[in-house]
């Protein structure tokens, strides 16, 4: 069962232009939770589309074939200027990788140059950490700041979607954890291994930068694009 936008704020994103970077993977999921929340949405594949945006999002897909494709339509570095100036911006799965400032595996092109990415949060990432697209896996976190969407019962965990997803091996100062994936219970793991050794992070927030290693705009989970849009308000 999803969870719909907390009842306070059933149209949250009302009034704000988000953009989803529209050059490959999952980007129209993005879109239309954004439409659902009240926003404008926009997919972004050139730089005049960037200006009068209220917040980006970086969708999940290949983070090489983003980067390459940003680099050819000469978006990567109106987009890191932008993000350097302050402009909100989530990343789900590949995104993550692409907001982090280090790459622990970064895969290289046929001369060896290894992929690039935006930057902006001091985390060091591990690409498809989890396995690869069979061990994908679903579990249930308990996500910090979500506390908007409380009922009587307290606030619902958030169902999240591991497909090649990554983890953070390292946050910097100023780095705020938001959710981890538990070491598995062997005879419970929804996930094909038990995961060796302490919890791994997947999801992070620093300032106006947000990331995920999960899908939640595959799930009908609109908790996490409300987080985003009450931190574009200013109000998370």
């Amino acid at each position: 069962m999803t969870n719909s936008l907390s009842a306070a704020s059933a149209r949250p994103g009302s009034g704000l232009r988000i953009g989803v970077l529209a050059l490959q993977g999952d980007f129209r999921e993005h879109l239309r939770a954004i439409e659902a929340a009240g926003a404008e949405a926009v997919g972004i594949r050139r730089p005049k589309e960037l200006d009068g945006l209220d917040g980006l999002i970086i969708p999940g897909g290949e983070s090489t074939a983003i980067d390459k494709l940003a680099r050819a339509f000469e978006l990567a570095g109106p987009l890191r200027e932008r993000i350097a100036e302050g402009l909100p911006v989530y990343g789900s799965c590949a995104g993550m990788i692409l907001l982090a400032n280090d790459i622990a595996d970064p895969a290289t092109d046929l001369s060896g140059v290894p992929q690039q990415t935006f930057g902006g949060l001091d985390i060091t990432v591990r690409r498809n950490a989890f396995g690869r697209q069979r061990e994908s896996f679903e579990t249930d976190l308990d996500f910090k700041g979500l506390d908007f969407s409380a009922t009587a019962s307290g606030v619902a965990p958030v169902h999240a979607v591991f497909i090649r997803g990554p983890w953070v091996e390292r946050v910097g100062p100023g780095v705020e954890v938001l959710a981890q994936v538990e070491p598995a219970d062997p005879e419970h793991a929804s996930h094909a291994a038990p995961l060796p050794g302490t919890a791994r992070i997947v999801a992070v927030r620093s300032g106006h930068l947000l990331a995920t290693s999960f899908h939640p705009e595959v799930t009908g989970e609109k908790r996490v694009h409300e987080l985003f849009i009450r931190m574009i308000r200013g109000e998370a």
